[in-house]
């Protein structure tokens, strides 16, 4: 607890300084981003959850197993997430990250927990997690999940992305009680990939069915002109060439002795 408050109270110090000595109209936020580093963690300690909370809404929260023995969480047979740590003192072995106090977003060396969030949104089974701003229109995915069944006693265990990591936030040589989703692009990469084109499913057979067929053309449309101009205007109709590999009909003219 000594080390925790002198390293806190050093930080306090830093972060003063560091606003006094900023130019004028200067953001101290926009300065303090660079005091901070990210460090990489065992993420075979961590585990991304999702926890329900009421009918269709969930809360983020990061678990970290500090000690070997008890576990803070299991998995069941169904797939869901026990949160064990619930059910004995957890206090040295497990470590909560609920909130944007415990847990931000690190790209590309920068810390933007002033500037960009994280929430769950779930588009039918698939729970998505996602980076958002009031400075760009456009959604980071982060990870996702399959929702097979909703417990409000369980949770939902969430698989990163490729390119995003778990990381520590750090302080000089002293490492802080929060944790980085972290990627390496720079966000003007994530955001112009987040917002290209996306790959339309295929449809599927009752979509393929009910859909409307393409209109027809008429064969005496394509096949047949009408020669007004060289008969005076009643005319004739005259074939012209037939597309490959299509069967036209044919005028038949009566045979007269």
């Amino acid at each position: 607890m000594k080390r925790t408050y002198l390293a806190l109270t050093g930080l306090a110090l830093a972060c003063t300084a560091l606003t006094a000595s900023l130019p004028p109209g200067s953001t101290p936020l926009a300065h303090a981003e660079g005091l901070f580093d990210g460090r990489p963690v065992d993420a075979a300690n961590f585990a991304i959850l999702a926890r329900p909370v009421g009918r269709d809404d969930w809360n983020l929260l990061v678990l970290e197993q500090l000690r070997r023995r008890p576990t803070c969480w299991q998995q069941r047979p169904d797939g869901l997430i026990d949160p064990s740590l619930n059910r004995f003192d957890f206090t040295g072995v497990c470590s909560r990250y609920l909130d944007s106090n415990g847990y931000s977003l690190r790209i590309n060396r920068d810390d933007l927990a002033g500037s960009w969030r994280l929430r769950l949104v779930q588009r039918g089974p698939t729970l998505y997690l996602q980076a958002s701003s009031v400075a760009s229109p456009t959604e980071l995915v982060v990870g996702r999940a399959e929702v097979g069944r909703r417990d409000r006693d369980a949770f939902v265990a969430l698989q990163l992305d490729p390119g995003w990591e778990l990381q520590r936030r750090s302080f000089g040589n002293q490492a802080l009680s929060h944790i980085y989703f972290a990627n390496a692009s720079n966000l003007s990469q994530l955001i112009a990939l987040a917002s290209g084109p996306m790959l339309q499913p295929p449809p599927t057979p009752l979509e393929a069915a009910l859909s409307p067929l393409p209109a027809r053309r008429s064969v005496r449309s394509r096949n047949w002109r009408q020669a007004g101009s060289a008969l005076g205007g009643g005319g004739e109709l005259t074939p012209l060439a037939p597309e490959p590999g299509r069967t036209i009909a044919l005028q038949v003219i009566p045979f007269k002795e």
